[in-house]
């Protein structure tokens, strides 16, 4: 009943629809606190030439070792100087090796999501076993560090397909993030049940500013300011500016004063949401309940 790109149906906010106290930003610091498997490294490197046909690169290994060890606390500590829970996008890999330091980020209020048990397990190139594993695994391993089951999911490169989504609809998710195709969060309708897609805005990650673009931390910080001042400038939206920070990348020292920045600008300004994906998907849960015959909106 399903096809390569949608769902059985889906269900939209209700028009008119508005963050808490009628606000129409929120904004979300999504912290990528991640694993690679044994053997594994991360796609991207400070040399730019990641070795390739197989050999395994030490340099790119140590480069996102940085993150579980240094990267995300550095950037956490900034959240949480600034009042600001985030949403951590934690490997199941690190709720195993790391069990204490993710009990830690769950205490201090951040909202703990699952991000597969490894950086490089890529839901579309696994088998049906591999992708169920991926999950089933960081899910129980995310429990037992925590005390709570994970409720929200977001996939490796934010990529899962119809039928890895499926899965996690069966494992009990209620929302995950894996979608580009909207503003707005919406309701997947499968045969196996129902699930939130909170869909993540592209504009400020800081791997491809600063990966692939070969931009600065000032850039960074004045992207998401002209952003905010040309928003503001347009008739009124309701909408998500999602703040992508990896561990390994701006979690260095050289960087992370740009998360600062952005935290100070948003914890200061009223008009905005900061708030976390799991915030995000109760307040449109208990608006889609409260309003089950209202007109639907696909946007704003």
């Amino acid at each position: 009943m399903t096809d390569k790109g949608h769902a059985v149906d889906t269900r939209s906010m209700p028009a008119g629809f508005s963050w808490p106290d009628g606000r129409r930003i929120a904004v979300v610091f999504n912290v990528a606190l991640e694993m690679w498997s044994d053997g594994a490294t991360s796609g991207v490197g400070p040399m730019g030439n990641v070795l390739v046909d197989g050999v395994f690169d030490p340099n790119a290994d140590s480069y996102g070792r940085y993150n579980a060890a240094c990267g995300a606390r550095r950037l956490l500590g900034i959240l949480e100087r600034r009042g600001i829970a985030g949403s951590v996008l934690t490997s199941g890999k690190v709720a195993e090796q790391q069990p204490q330091m993710v009990r830690a980020i769950a205490e201090a209020g951040h909202d703990v999501v699952a991000h597969a048990y490894a950086q490089d397990l890529l839901g579309p190139t696994l088998t049906v076993e591999q992708d169920a594993e991926s999950i089933n695994r960081s899910t129980t391993l995310i429990e037992a560090a925590t005390g709570k089951r994970p409720e929200g999911w977001v996939s490796p490169r934010v990529t899962s397909s119809i039928d890895n989504q499926r899965r996690l609809v069966r494992a009990g998710y209620r929302w995950h993030g894996d979608a580009l195709d909207r503003d707005l969060p919406y309701i997947q309708v499968f045969a196996e049940g129902e699930i939130l897609a909170i869909p993540m805005s592209v504009e400020f990650n800081d791997l491809p500013h600063a990966m692939r673009f070969g931009r600065t931390p000032g850039q960074f910080v004045n992207l998401f300011t002209e952003a905010l001042d040309g928003i503001k400038s347009q008739p009124a939206e309701t909408i998500i500016l999602d703040v992508f920070a990896h561990g390994h990348c701006y979690g260095r020292p050289a960087a992370a004063w740009a998360i600062d920045e952005i935290a100070a600008i948003c914890a200061a300004d009223a008009a905005l949401w900061p708030t976390t994906r799991a915030n995000i998907a109760d307040h449109c849960l208990t608006q889609m309940t409260s309003q089950p015959d209202a007109e639907y909106s696909m946007c704003t």
